[in-house]
């Protein structure tokens, strides 16, 4: 189950070869991004310098920061006329970072996400329904063009409406799904109790969020699936930069699209394989926005042995954040955001807290705001409006549910060094 065996397969010297190619090129299209101009300009370099792999080292880290500061198209590399597709992230603050596509980046992109999916089993005689978010989040249309690029019959279910999810699975006979794990447990806890027995599906696709071991082999047997862990950042082009194949020990991480390195996220130095630290991932084939050492954020490491499958390089799967960021039903939240939202709107006091439990195998949100004495102490109404005022910025700007709850002043934890204002229980659930 091989969509290029010979590129999938290559030997390390070739793939050296290849990737040095691919570095130098990529670096020759950054000296188009002002930002990445000047960075060479201050170190002496030149693209022509990275001849090794320790010639990669001398290049400085890219941000997500970095990227906010670009807003909107301080990135781009590419005439405007040439860009055919914009999604965006959510934002630490009030920007988002702004991702770019050519229309060559997305048919890289595609052709990604159908080398995933053969990796696992699926072909044209599949039916693949897609349950996830359609609109700026890169999932949706992600793995829509690449299951099409398959030939697979496609279903743009997107978000929502489990008992209509349900019904779509049955009656269409779908043999593939996409969607957060926390979602599919939702699914298979509605179709119990719809009595709707799923018996044409086979392969579950589960990314966007952690999951455990316990999780999948819940999922398997409720579904009826043989589940894969999906990983992907809207900046690396979307999901599918790493993907498990059958034999379900760590993912797969496209070596002529992607090199990754590993690094203490503390000192920046680069960690060798079978050493966790924080994933940084320069895309070796993007043209609209060309990346150079992207620091992910995400804790993991690359694993030193090889892959019965024969394919080439693999992370081990996420274990945390070297930031941060929480992800709340497959959506990327800072406590920055919310801080920034709720005390722009008046009545707010100056500390709130986070609660995150998971019901109903779905990720809740649950914030606590304090509010001024003359909210506290006004018409019952002023605190309603207050209240629908919250919910309804946040879900602007988060596109989250969320449940807020206004205390009086006072009434929250104070911290002498730095505030811990999220309280995560999904762990221990």
């Amino acid at each position: 189950m091989f969509r290029d065996k010979a590129i999938e397969t290559m030997s390390s010297e070739d793939l050296q070869k290849l990737q040095i190619e691919r570095l130098q090129e990529t670096a020759l299209r950054a000296q188009s991004v002002p930002f990445y101009r000047e960075r060479f300009k201050e170190l002496g370099l030149t693209p022509d310098d990275i001849q090794t792999y320790d010639d990669v080292k001398k290049i400085p880290f890219t941000t997500k920061k970095d990227l906010q500061q670009g807003f909107p198209f301080g990135f781009v590399a590419v005439p405007m006329r040439d860009i055919i597709r914009i999604h965006t992230t959510s934002g630490t603050t009030g920007k988002p970072t702004v991702v770019t596509y050519t229309a060559q980046d997305l048919d890289t992109w595609s052709e990604l996400i159908a080398r995933n999916l053969t990796m696992v089993g699926l072909t044209s005689d599949d039916v693949f329904q897609n349950m996830v978010n359609y609109g700026m989040f890169t999932g949706g249309l992600g793995f829509h063009y690449g299951a099409e690029k398959l030939g697979i019959v496609t279903i743009p279910a997107a978000t929502g409406n489990t008992h209509r999810q349900i019904e779509m699975l049955y009656d269409f006979g779908v043999t593939a799904i996409h969607c957060t794990p926390s979602y599919a447990m939702r699914i298979a806890e509605v179709s119990e109790e719809m009595g709707i027995i799923l018996d044409k599906l086979k392969y579950g696709v589960f990314g966007a969020e952690p999951w455990s071991e316990a999780l999948r082999s819940d999922l398997e047997k409720r579904l009826g699936v043989e589940a894969f862990d999906s990983y992907g950042m809207s900046e690396l082009f979307g999901p599918g930069v790493a993907f498990e194949c059958k034999e379900h020990n760590g993912l797969h991480i496209w070596h002529d699209i992607y090199y990754a390195e590993i690094i203490d996220p503390n000192t920046g130095e680069t960690l060798p394989p079978g050493h966790r630290g924080e994933l940084v991932v320069t895309p070796l084939l993007k043209e609209a926005m060309p990346l150079l050492r992207y620091r992910t954020g995400d804790i993991t490491m690359l694993m030193p042995e090889p892959c019965p499958c024969g394919r080439g390089m693999k992370i081990a799967r996420m274990t945390g954040r070297s930031d941060d960021m929480l992800i709340i039903r497959g959506i990327n939240v800072f406590p920055s955001q919310i801080e920034h939202v709720i005390k722009q709107i008046p009545g707010i006091g100056d500390q709130f807290m986070v609660t995150i439990e998971r019901v109903n195998h779905l990720d809740e949100m649950t914030i606590s705001a304090e509010i001024t004495d003359e909210v506290f102490n006004g018409e019952l109404d002023q605190l309603t409006q207050l209240r629908t005022r919250v919910v309804q910025a946040l879900k602007e700007r988060l596109e989250l549910r969320t449940t807020i709850h206004l205390v009086e002043r006072g009434s929250l934890p104070r911290f002498e060094g730095k505030a811990k204002r999220v309280i995560d229980l999904r762990e221990k659930a």
